[in-house]
């Protein structure tokens, strides 16, 4: 039975699975593979039963991840293990683990080894490496993707039920969605890239990789936070996956910009995760892709790739014949951007993050195809290049904007093929996108990665709020689908559930231009109850929310039927006086639709 990190934690927390015999489990999937190109170094068997058995002296209940295998890509130091980047003339042996391991070890995770990797993390392919091409883990014929190969097929085989990759063109994406699994593409800075070997340490990621997004979400939760070591690092919302509103607005690609090279299998993937979406009751909304599209262009053909240049471009110099070919080409090219270069991209990019800000405000999330379409060993040994810029069609613009992402599988076809979508939205979204994500996933019905068994049952997420939050009631036009709810989402509030008043109120339909409504409260049991939406903000969001609400409105505490009290819009009772009482409706959204 497929091992995924929410069943062995229960196993392991109730005695019924022994943390040590996990450990032997998956040191005998990993010979089982027989495929010595998923990992470029592997620890001490007996060592990490050791670690297991140092285990048992702590409290499992303490420990989120208690005695979760782990794989790590190599170019993230793990102490002990040498670092390569997949460059054996580079490597390095770490002293200390990089800081999103040291939280990983800290919250009970054990680590396995170190996976392969296109060369320095350059390549969307997982061809580019010395230690050889990891194994597509459903068809031997296509690539893998990269740059973090090893890792996406480790989990996809189920020899380990979590790995850390690394993101910053698609390398978390990629190959996540060629081997049927989910790729966890967090916000920048949300996970400290401290001890990362960089690519592009502006837009560099620390990826996870799972069989299920509550799997990967649970990795983000325990490493993401800042660093003071790491300049990149930022405070950013987590949360938990949260309820999703129930009016959803999804933008999709519109048709000119649905690039397939001809996969009529991709075409019809992404339709039926079009249905997927429509299922839950959201609303597709066919957008331009061109910004985004003008934005991905500035990775490679602009001056970013100048910062790969700062990463590695001394030892390339260096060392010119210990470097990938290929990927000495494109790291080479930095050396000929000028600062004039840089900063009119600078400026070109600013321009395309305000217009993609301004996109994003009028939906809740982006869907895309992961990739185009798969490719195959043949076609990368003819064109090394083509197809592998083709693979990053919908990932290369993401960090550029700053937007989290996540890459969840949606079809597996008779030839075993998988294609999915990944779900895009603005930095400090994650939670959102898991919840989304989650959802979209479990209603796939697909099998785990390459193991044939099905996926488990998805636990839609209740509303719940952090202790560092407030909740908010709203009645008007900040409800979900309403012309004002972006913003909420632009303050990163998360929808907890819809709800009612008590009898203690009357609606009102304000003499204003637009319309907006009033609630008033009555005397105890005169009113009508109300239908309302509860958001969570945290405390300086709320004050920000707060601080734009106009007069006649005012923020106060109402009552809910289930006995709650809440923060949520008031109105004083002097605007109501020639204002149309719409009681009857219980609540706005019903008045709105007689209209």
């Amino acid at each position: 039975m497929a091992e995924t990190v929410a069943s062995l934690l229960a196993g392991h927390r109730s005695g019924q699975i022994s943390v040590a015999d996990t450990v032997s489990r998956t040191f005998r999937r990993l010979r089982e593979a027989n495929d010595p190109a998923i990992f470029i170094s592997v620890r001490d068997e007996a060592a990490v039963l050791e670690e297991a058995r140092a285990l048992s002296a702590r409290d499992p209940a303490t420990l989120p991840l208690y005695g979760i295998p782990i794989a790590v890509k190599d170019n993230i130091d793990v102490a002990g293990l040498p670092t390569t980047a997949a460059c054996p003339a580079f490597a390095y042996t770490p002293a200390a683990d990089a800081e999103a391991v040291a939280r990983l070890r800290r919250a009970g995770a054990l680590i396995i080894g170190k996976t392969n990797l296109d060369q320095f993390a350059t390549g969307l392919v997982g061809m580019r490496s010395p230690y050889g091409m990891p194994r597509n883990s459903l068809r031997a014929d296509l690539v893998s993707g990269g740059s973090s190969s090893g890792s996406a097929v480790a989990v996809a085989r189920g020899i380990v039920p979590l790995a850390l990759g690394t993101d910053t063109a698609g390398s978390g994406r990629v190959p996540a969605g060629l081997n049927n699994i989910v790729g966890l593409k967090p916000s920048l800075g949300l996970i400290p890239t401290t001890g990362v070997v960089p690519a592009c340490r502006s837009l560099d990621c620390v990826s996870v990789f799972a069989l299920t997004t509550e799997d990967a979400f649970a990795a983000l939760s325990v490493m993401a936070g800042p660093d003071e070591n790491d300049a990149f690092s930022r405070h950013l919302p987590v949360g938990q996956p949260a309820v999703l509103p129930p009016s959803l607005c999804i933008a999709v690609p519109r048709p000119a910009d649905r690039i397939h090279f001809g996969d009529k299998q991709a075409e019809a993937s992404f339709r039926a995760a079009e249905e997927i979406v429509r299922g839950l009751g959201a609303t597709l909304v066919e957008i331009d892709l061109t910004p985004l599209f003008d934005t991905a262009r500035l990775l490679y053909e602009g001056p970013w790739v100048a910062e790969r240049t700062a990463a590695v471009g001394e030892f390339i110099a260096r060392h010119p014949d210990a470097v990938h070919p290929v990927t000495k080409a494109i790291i080479t090219q930095g050396v000929d951007k000028s600062a004039v270069d840089t900063f009119r991209a600078f400026y070109k990019l600013m321009a395309f993050r305000k217009i993609a800000t301004n996109l994003f405000a009028g939906f809740d999330a982006l869907m895309v195809p992961t990739f185009p379409r798969p490719c195959t060993i043949a076609e990368l040994e003819a064109d090394p290049i083509g197809p592998n810029s083709g693979l990053g069609t919908y990932t290369n613009f993401v960090n550029l904007l700053d937007l989290a992402g996540l890459a969840v599988p949606v079809t597996l076809t008779p030839d075993r093929t998988a294609y999915g979508v990944t779900m895009l939205a603005p930095c400090g979204r994650d939670a959102f996108l898991a919840g989304l994500g989650g959802t979209i996933h479990a209603r796939t019905g697909l099998s785990l990665g390459a193991l044939d068994e099905p996926l488990p049952a998805w636990t839609a997420p209740a509303g719940s709020i952090d202790k560092d939050e407030i909740a908010i009631a709203v009645i008007g036009a900040h409800l979900s689908g309403m012309p004002l709810n972006h913003e909420l989402t632009a303050l990163d509030a998360h929808f907890l559930g819809a709800a009612e008043t008590t009898a203690d109120y009357r609606l009102f339909a304000l003499s204003t231009e637009p319309p907006k409504p009033g609630l008033l409260r009555v005397a105890s049991g005169s009113g009508t109850p109300i239908a309302v939406e509860i958001w969570a903000l945290s405390a300086e969001a709320f004050g920000r929310f707060v601080a734009g609400v106009p007069s006649p409105l005012s923020i106060g505490t109402l009552k809910l039927k289930d006995g709650r009290s809440v923060k949520g819009f008031l109105v004083e009772a002097e605007a109501v006086r020639e204002a149309c009482d719409i009681s009857t409706f219980g609540g706005w959204r019903a008045y709105v639709a007689s209209r």
